[in-house]
């Protein structure tokens, strides 16, 4: 079939057929929690303890048992012990008696309520006060922020600086992961020189390859730079079955539009296929998506803007999908035309 009578897909069929084509990775890894971000759980990670372990004030002051204490009239309490972070206090809570306590420190024995230090007048190791106590008050009990058991981590969604924060709060040190993908790019053209080289007559620098590393590292991936092709269609052939051989994905800039150098699209046929070829995107209308021998391939426009867009709609979905990871698509914001 001539490339003219391929049909041009919308961009949400397009996104959707990604789906279809590509299939997660096999392979699980464990990783360190300080290098988990952006990797994505091969299983459920589940609290293995409660968050807070134990009842804890959520406030400095002093704790009282509201139990053993009158709801009316003034209280005077005698200050028998401290409870600090860290260092619990030996010491009863009862009737009669009361023990300072500091923000996070765990809530000794007999106590079931916090007085707020403000709230109090000291003198001679003794507090009095006239606001009536409640059971509970700012106390934080054990499991108020996870309870032994929560599912706090979903397989399948990369892990944030959140995530890792609760995994290390809970103990967690390392997790069972996908593993990472290996993204393999490469530009073409005669026209491109690398940055920090003289300039060719006629020639720009490429600052595609370096836009798509920076967008796709975030996704927990191996970036696999191939550098730049010329427009000779024996190296694109050798740099195209190389990628494909080392890679689980190619990703090209350039070369997949009707020009007379745009020898990216039909080599890939050769090698393997094209599933589709265009796209109601503007820009990014020339994205060719298929695969080289089972390693799926992705054909970006080699305008700057264009290679963003279709890098942010398609690609990094594609990774996503490859990971065993959910696609997060990309916000977007309604907006009216004025003009």
């Amino acid at each position: 079939m001539p490339w003219s009578e391929l049909a041009m897909l919308d961009v949400d069929v397009a996104a959707a057929r990604l789906g279809e084509i590509i299939k997660p990775l096999r392979g699980t890894e464990r990783a360190r929690v300080e290098a988990a971000l952006g990797r994505v759980p091969a299983q459920d990670i589940v609290a293995p303890m409660s968050l807070p372990p134990f009842d804890a004030s959520a406030m400095d002051g002093y704790a009282v048992s509201a139990t053993d204490m009158a709801s009316e009239g003034r209280k005077r309490l005698q200050v028998t012990g401290q409870s600090l972070a860290g260092h619990p206090a030996s010491e009863t809570a009862g009737a009669g008696k009361a023990i300072r306590i500091f923000t996070g420190a765990p809530m000794p024995a007999g106590a079931d309520s916090v007085v707020l230090q403000e709230d109090v007048t000291t003198s001679d190791g003794t507090i009095e006060f006239d606001e009536s106590v409640s059971v509970g008050q700012h106390v934080r009990p054990s499991g108020n922020d996870i309870a032994k058991g929560d599912t706090i981590c979903r397989a399948g969604r990369r892990l944030t600086p959140y995530d890792l924060a609760w995994l290390a709060a809970c103990g967690i040190g390392t997790v069972r992961v996908r593993r990472r993908v290996r993204v393999v790019l490469l530009s073409t053209g005669d026209e491109l020189a690398e940055p920090g080289m003289p300039l060719g007559e006629a020639q720009i620098y490429d600052s595609n390859r370096f836009a798509m590393t920076r967008l796709l590292e975030g996704q927990g991936s191996d970036i696999i730079d191939l550098g730049c092709v010329p427009d000779d269609p024996h190296e694109i052939r050798a740099a195209l079955a190389e990628a494909a051989d080392i890679g689980d994905i190619v990703v090209t800039s350039g070369g997949v539009s009707v020009g007379d150098a745009d020898h990216v699209r039909d080599l890939v046929a050769e090698l393997g296929s094209i599933d589709f070829w265009r796209i109601a995107l503007k820009p990014g209308k020339p994205l060719a998506v298929g695969d080289i021998g089972g390693t799926p391939f992705f054909g970006l426009p080699g305008n700057p803007v264009s290679t963003i867009v279709t890098c942010l709609l398609f690609v990094a979905p594609a990774i996503d999908l490859l990971a065993g990871a959910t696609p997060s698509p990309p916000l977007t914001i309604p907006a009216t035309l004025t003009e």
